[in-house]
C-alpha cells in the first residue's frame, strides 16, 4: 500500500463548530437575523420622524390660518372704530348741545360688535389730528377706565401653578389684553372734534378663542377622532393664558385651564427671542405638536403669543401601530424565507460532506479513498468528480514529488545559511557606521567650540594653556581618525531611541545653538518661518542629530556667506514638514539622483555618510527626507524633513 504524503493533518473541528453546514445555516439566516430588524429600525426611525415632521407642517398650517383670523379680526375692529368716528350721526350729536352722545356711542358699539368704546371730547391737547392706531395693547389696573365695570370683572385671572413653568411670584394677572383702535373724530371744516377709542377684550373671551379653534379645526378636519385627537387654541399674556379652550384636567366638562402659564422653554423661546415655536410641547397636562406664534404691541413689543396645537397621544397611538404591523410582516416573511433556505443549504452541505469524510480517509493514509457519486449535477457535484480525479493524480505523482521536494529543501537550506551569514554582516557593519557617525557629532561640536576658544582668548592667556590646547586638538584628531577607520567599515544600523512629542521649532533652535559658531563664523544670515502647531513623534536626540547635519551641510554651501531658512509647516495625513534651505550653489541633477546613498559627498574631508544615516534614522519613525533645488536654474538647496504625529495631533 502507497505511504500517506508527509504532511501534517488537519485538526479535527468540534461538533457545531466551523462546519460548512453551520456557515451555510449562517449566511442564509445572517442577513434575515441582520437585515430584517436592521430595516425595521430604519423604518422605525424614518417612520417616527415623517410622521412627527407631517404634524409640525399641520400645526405650521393651522397656525398660519388662526393669525390671519386674528388679523383679520384686529382689522375689522380697527375698520369699525373708522366707520363709527367718521358717521354723520357721531359728528351731528357732538355739534347739537345737549345730545345723548354716550347712548349714540353704546348703540354704535352694539351694531359694531365691539366691547369698549370711549369718546375723549375736544381739549386743548386735541388741537391736532392725532394718529390713527390698531393693535393689540395691554392695559393696567390703572388703565382700564373705558372697560365696564362687567369687562373689569373679566381681567383678573388668578395664575395656577403650572409644570414647567417660569417661577414667578405672581398670584394674579391683572392686566388687560385688547384689540384697541384710536381714531380722530373730525368736523364739516376739519376741525378736531375728539378722539375714539374702541375695541375688543380678550382676557376670557371663549367665544373668540373657540371661534379660532372652530375656524382652524372644524369638525371632522382631524383624523383619529375615535382616539380622542383634538386640536386647541389659546391666546396668552405674557406667559400666562386668559382665554383658551385646553381643560385643567383632560376631559370635556373640567373646567378651562385658564390661569395656567407656558413653559419656560417655551417662553424663553417665544417672548424672550421672538421665534415661532413649532414643536412637540407639554401643554397643562399632555404632550401636544403645538405651535406658538409671538404678539406684539404697536411699539414692536412682544406682549404675548397666540397658540394652536394637536394632542399628540393618538397620532403615537397610531404610529406604532403601524410600525408593529409593518413589524410582524416582516417577521413572517423571515421565519417563510429562513424555511425555505434551510431546505436549499441542506442540498448544499450534503455533497460537502462526502468531500471532507472522503479528505479525511486519505489523510489517514487510505489514498485509494473516493467520493464516488453523488446526488447533486450542479457545481457542487462536477467538485465532487474532480476532487476524485485530482487525488489520483495526486496519487500517481506523490514519489515523484517527494523526490523534488527534498532536493528543493536542501538547496533551500543552502541559501538560507547564505542569507543568514549576510545579514549577520550586514547587521554589524550598519550598527558600526551609526556608532562612527554619533562620535563624529560631538568632535564637530568640541572642534568648533576649541576654535572659538582660540578666537577669544587673548595671546598671553592663550600661550598660558597652549599645551592644553594642543593636547586636545590631538585626542580630536585621534578620535577623527578612529572614526574614519570605523566608517571604511561601516554601514548604518536600524535601531530607535525613546519616542515622543517634540516641538520642532524648540529643536531647531537648540541646534541652532549648537552650530552657532559655524554660523557666525561665515556671516550667515538666519531667517525663521515657525508655523506648525502639531508634535511629531521623534527620538529628540536623533531628530537633533538629522537637522545638526543639515544645518552644517547648508553652512558649507555658504563658505562666503548667505542666507540659512529655517521653517515648520503642518501637512495633510497628520504630518509635520521641517525645511532646512541655503542660498548657495544648488544641487546638480546627478547628485540629486544619488544624494542619499552612502560614500555620496561634494566635500573633499566629507564621508558621505551624513544623509544617508539621516535618511534612515527618519524612515524608522516613518518619515522621510527630500531634497529639491529652490528653482529651476539649480539655485539654493532645500531639505525637507517629513515627520508623522500621533493621528489628531
Amino acid at each position: 500500500m502507497k505511504q500517506a504524503p508527509a504532511t501534517a493533518p488537519l485538526p479535527d473541528t468540534p461538533p457545531g463548530r466551523g462546519s460548512i453546514r453551520n456557515k451555510l445555516l449562517a449566511m442564509v439566516l445572517l442577513p434575515l437575523l441582520g437585515a430584517l430588524p436592521l430595516l425595521g429600525l430604519v423604518m422605525l426611525w424614518w417612520g417616527s420622524v415623517g410622521m412627527d415632521q407631517l404634524l409640525v407642517t399641520k400645526v405650521r398650517s393651522d397656525l398660519a390660518v388662526a393669525q390671519g383670523y386674528f388679523e383679520s379680526v384686529l382689522g375689522a375692529v380697527g375698520s369699525s372704530t373708522t366707520g363709527i368716528a367718521e358717521s354723520a350721526a357721531l359728528q351731528r350729536a357732538l355739534t347739537t348741545p345737549g345730545a345723548d352722545v354716550d347712548a349714540l356711542l353704546h348703540q354704535l358699539a352694539r351694531r359694531e360688535e365691539l366691547d369698549f368704546i370711549r369718546l375723549q371730547p375736544a381739549s386743548p391737547s386735541l388741537t391736532e389730528i392725532q394718529p390713527s392706531v390698531t393693535s393689540v395693547a395691554v392695559l393696567s389696573p390703572g388703565e382700564q377706565g373705558l372697560l365696564s365695570p362687567a369687562q373689569r370683572q373679566r381681567v383678573a385671572v388668578p395664575l395656577v401653578a403650572t409644570r414647567n413653568a417660569a417661577p414667578t411670584r405672581r398670584n394674579v394677572e391683572d392686566r388687560a389684553m385688547v384689540l384697541l383702535a384710536q381714531r380722530p373724530v373730525l368736523g364739516l371744516q376739519g376741525q378736531v372734534l375728539g378722539q375714539i377709542q374702541a375695541g375688543v377684550l380678550l382676557n376670557r373671551n371663549l367665544g373668540f378663542i373657540d371661534h379660532i379653534n372652530q375656524i382652524v379645526y372644524p369638525e371632522g378636519s382631524l383624523p383619529l377622532a375615535r382616539w380622542g385627537s383634538r386640536g386647541t387654541a389659546t391666546l396668552f399674556l405674557d406667559d400666562v393664558r386668559i382665554s383658551t379652550n385646553v381643560r385643567l384636567f383632560g376631559g370635556e366638562k373640567e373646567e378651562r385651564a385658564i390661569g395656567t402659564r407656558v413653559s419656560q422653554t417655551v417662553r424663553e423661546t417665544v417672548l424672550g427671542r421672538g421665534v415661532t415655536w413649532l414643536d412637540r410641547a407639554f401643554v397643562v397636562n399632555d404632550w401636544y405638536v403645538s405651535g406658538y406664534q409671538p404678539l406684539t404691541d404697536r411699539h414692536g413689543q412682544r406682549v404675548g403669543m397666540l397658540y394652536v396645537g394637536i394632542l399628540e397621544h393618538p397620532f403615537t397611538l397610531m404610529k406604532y401601530g403601524a410600525l408593529a404591523s409593518i413589524g410582524l410582516l416582516f417577521f413572517a416573511v423571515m421565519v417563510v424565507v429562513a424555511v425555505l433556505s434551510m431546505r436549499w443549504a441542506r442540498s448544499v452541505f450534503r455533497p460537502l460532506e462526502q468531500m471532507e469524510a472522503t479528505m479525511k480517509r486519505v489523510e489517514a493514509g487510505e489514498l485509494q479513498a473516493r467520493v464516488g457519486p453523488v446526488d447533486n449535477s450542479d457545481e457542487v457535484g462536477r467538485l465532487a468528480v474532480h476532487l476524485d480525479r485530482l487525488l489520483q493524480s495526486i496519487d500517481d505523482h506523490t514519489r515523484s514529488l517527494d523526490a523534488k521536494v527534498a532536493e528543493r529543501t536542501q538547496a533551500l537550506e543552502a541559501a538560507q545559511q547564505q542569507l543568514v551569514r549576510s545579514e549577520k554582516l550586514a547587521t554589524v557593519g550598519q550598527l558600526t557606521a551609526s556608532i562612527a557617525h554619533e562620535v563624529n557629532n560631538p568632535i564637530a561640536v568640541i572642534q568648533g567650540n576649541m576654535d572659538l576658544l582660540r578666537e577669544l582668548l587673548d595671546p598671553e592667556a592663550a600661550a598660558r594653556v597652549a599645551p592644553e590646547i594642543k593636547l586636545v586638538d590631538a585626542q580630536i584628531e585621534r578620535m577623527r581618525l578612529i572614526v574614519n577607520k570605523l566608517l571604511q567599515f561601516a554601514r548604518p544600523s536600524e535601531f530607535a531611541g525613546y519616542v515622543n512629542a517634540v516641538d520642532p521649532a524648540r529643536v531647531l533652535e537648540d541646534c541652532l545653538v549648537l552650530a552657532s559658531h559655524q554660523i557666525v563664523r561665515t556671516g550667515i544670515a538666519v531667517e525663521r518661518s515657525f508655523q506648525a502647531r502639531r508634535q511629531p513623534q521623534i527620538n529628540e536626540q536623533e531628530l537633533q542629530q538629522v537637522l545638526v547635519n543639515l544645518i552644517v551641510n547648508a553652512v558649507h554651501a555658504m563658505p562666503k556667506g548667505g542666507v540659512l531658512s529655517l521653517a515648520t509647516r503642518d501637512e495633510d495625513n497628520d504630518t509635520v514638514a521641517i525645511e532646512v534651505g541655503d542660498s548657495g550653489g544648488g544641487l546638480s541633477d546627478e547628485l540629486l539622483a544619488r544624494l542619499f546613498q552612502p560614500f555620496v559627498t561634494r566635500r573633499p574631508d566629507g564621508t558621505g555618510l551624513g544623509l544617508w544615516i539621516s535618511r534612515g534614522l527618519v524612515e524608522r519613525y516613518g518619515g522621510d527626507i527630500r531634497a529639491a533645488n529652490r528653482s529651476p536654474g539649480g539655485s539654493g538647496a532645500v531639505f525637507t524633513v517629513l515627520l508623522k504625529t500621533a493621528p489628531g495631533g
